[in-house]
């Protein structure tokens, strides 16, 4: 039987997570987030809701996996990246001079 290695990444503000799995042949985006056992590490996160994708890609779970394929699975955003420009441009502000948000 011929293993494909695959890369599944999660990234949280404090946290990253990525880790190389080995899936069979024919496996799908899902086959190798269940093999990466994200749920055991990260129990608070409904990981079955979030987008996935592969290299930048947003696909469907069932997609099959290539060998050196990277699956991301993605956190909804906590603020819409264009409002929050919007807003700082009307306080006068940048980007630049926002924040960081530490948590």
């Amino acid at each position: 039987m011929t293993l494909l290695r695959v890369e599944v990444v999660f990234a949280l503000p404090e946290n990253q997570f990525l880790e190389a799995v080995r899936v069979p042949d024919g496996a799908s985006v899902q086959d190798a987030i269940d093999a990466a056992a994200l749920s055991g590490r990260f129990p608070e996160e409904n990981f079955a809701v979030m987008p996935v994708g592969i290299w930048g890609q947003v696909v469907a779970r069932d997609r099959r996996v290539c060998d050196g394929d990277r699956v991301e699975l993605y956190r909804p955003l906590e603020r819409d990246p264009k409002e929050a420009r919007r807003q700082l441009a009307l306080e006068g502000r940048t980007m630049a001079d926002a924040p960081r948000r530490r948590d």
